[in-house]
């Protein structure tokens, strides 16, 4: 069973937030590990699956590697979903693309410049 992804973040507060505004997320628990990490448990009701965030103090400003992964989030209308993110400043990379069936597909940034996917529709 797939548990969890660690996200490396510049500001803890900043991206709870953001997960948990835009893809009803909740922080089931924070710690800081033995090597000082602050670390974030997110998740979405319903599934296993967790999203670690943590900030590494002695690592502030990492650099991401271009195109390495992304996360994907089924939202219940894309283009419904872009127009609030860009309202409220989120970085929208791909406008929404018909991709057949009743199906749509976007990007957009998070704060800390990780690129994610927005579906809509049932997948398959």
């Amino acid at each position: 069973m797939f548990l969890h992804t660690r996200l490396k973040v510049r500001d803890i507060e900043r991206a709870i937030a953001f997960y948990s505004r835009y893809f009803n997320m909740t922080c089931r628990a924070r710690k800081t590990s033995p090597r000082g990490s602050q670390l974030a448990f997110m998740s979405i009701s319903g599934s296993p699956t967790e999203l670690e965030l943590a900030y590494l103090p002695w690592d502030p400003d990492f650099q991401l590697p271009e195109d390495i992964f992304h996360l994907a989030f089924q939202v219940h209308n894309v283009p419904e979903t872009l127009e609030k993110m860009r309202a409220e400043g989120v970085k929208i990379t791909e406008e929404c693309t018909d991709m057949g069936n009743g199906r749509c597909m976007a990007f957009i940034e998070d704060p800390d410049g990780y690129e994610i996917e927005l579906l809509s529709g049932q997948p398959g």
